[in-house]
């Protein structure tokens, strides 16, 4: 069964690897990026379903990163982990909290609203993990 790929993105290594361990425990297919230049690279490199990008990537750099996307592939969901209530980017299709079930909640969501977009093949791979 196919599985969705995700490049996960943010500067603090810490959060970086909890993060993608707790994508890759829900059954996503985790690339991770600690810079926004390396994030280009595999972004470039790679057929990303989805992208995360952390808080610890400051605004500017997370703007000037999903301007970058959306030149290329307008159809790629972008995920922004706020690290408070209240938080958010207004470039981004989907806002969470870094709390496990607030993540996987908030990747199901953009994946969701993006759905319709997809061609065939594409929606094939949207199979959804199980939590």
């Amino acid at each position: 069964m196919p599985q969705i790929v995700v490049l996960t993105v943010g500067n603090d290594p810490v959060l970086l690897e909890t993060r993608s361990q707790v994508l890759r425990t829900a059954g996503y297919i985790v690339v991770s990026a600690r810079s926004i230049k390396q994030a280009i690279t595999k972004f470039l490199e790679g057929d990303f379903d989805l992208i995360v990008l952390c808080h610890s990537i400051s605004e500017e750099e997370r703007q000037r990163f999903t301007a970058f996307i959306r030149e290329r592939n307008s159809r790629t969901p972008v995920v922004f982990v706020a690290s408070s209530l209240g938080q958010r980017d207004p470039l981004a299709d989907v806002t969470t909290q870094n709390d496990p079930q607030d993540l996987l909640t908030g990747l199901r969501e953009a994946l969701t609203r993006n759905h319709e977009w997809l061609d065939d093949s594409q929606s094939q791979r949207l199979k959804r993990p199980q939590i």
